[in-house]
């Protein structure tokens, strides 16, 4: 895993009481004046003696306006409020108000928190997922590109981002989501980016375009178990 500035990882970090299928609140000061507030899934069986994949949750824009628990309206917070058991370490960040998930300065501090976990945890690194949800979508594309070695599989959905990037993913298994009317990030946003893979000659990205759909198009796809068995059959052969 390529991670950059690396010495802003934390010395300390916060967390409520640990309960294995219980997403709890946690807080990872990066430096003086930098924390990360996230919640934290362990599967309901989890056991420190066994190496577990790692699932990295970005939400969208509306949950960074309101407290913590509010990712839990939406993805895979959602599913886990509602009973599912997903077979992952899961790690939920929030990002504040005046940031944007693809920025530099919160793809540094996701670096950090992925280094965090990476270090506290028996993590299997060749089973790091990551998927995001318009803003969350566009910081899953940033995150994959920056680090091209580090992802199993990527399912960016309603998102987009530079195609310039297309060559840093190819061979990265990427499955995209997105609603062919949707007016607050449109559906090109997401062709442009696949496009741009295929073009520098990646093939193992597909992408599902949901015809009527608008903007809210994350159900459709967390909600579909294909999904979800598409992400447990996929493993780095050579982890960094």
């Amino acid at each position: 895993m390529t991670l950059r500035f690396l010495f802003l990882l934390a010395l300390s970090a916060t967390c409520l009481l640990a309960t294995p299928g219980a997403q709890i609140e946690c807080s990872l000061k990066i430096d003086e004046k930098t924390s990360v507030p996230y919640l934290r899934y362990l599967p309901q069986d989890f056991d420190k003696s066994k190496k577990w994949p790692l699932l990295l949750f970005l939400h969208g824009r509306g949950e960074s306006n309101g407290p913590l628990a509010s990712l839990k309206k939406w993805g895979p917070c959602r599913l886990v409020e509602e009973g599912k058991k997903l077979p992952y370490v899961m790690i939920s960040p929030q990002c504040p108000k005046t940031a944007w998930w693809s920025n530099d300065d919160q793809q540094v501090i996701l670096e950090s928190l992925l280094a965090h976990v990476q270090k506290t945890f028996p993590i299997d690194k060749s089973r790091i997922y990551l998927t995001g949800l318009s803003m969350g979508g566009f910081g899953s594309w940033e995150l994959a590109a920056r680090n091209p070695t580090t992802f199993a599989a990527v399912l960016p959905i309603c998102g987009g981002g530079n195609p310039k990037n297309g060559p840093k993913l190819l061979r990265t298994p990427i499955w995209v989501w997105h609603g062919t009317t949707d007016k607050i990030v449109p559906i090109r946003k997401s062709s442009d980016m696949v496009l741009a893979v295929k073009r520098a000659g990646g093939t193992n990205i597909k992408f599902t375009r949901l015809i009527g759909v608008g903007h809210v198009s994350w159900p459709k796809a967390y909600d579909d178990p294909k999904v979800w068995e598409w992400f447990d059959r996929q493993k780095r052969s050579a982890p960094e």
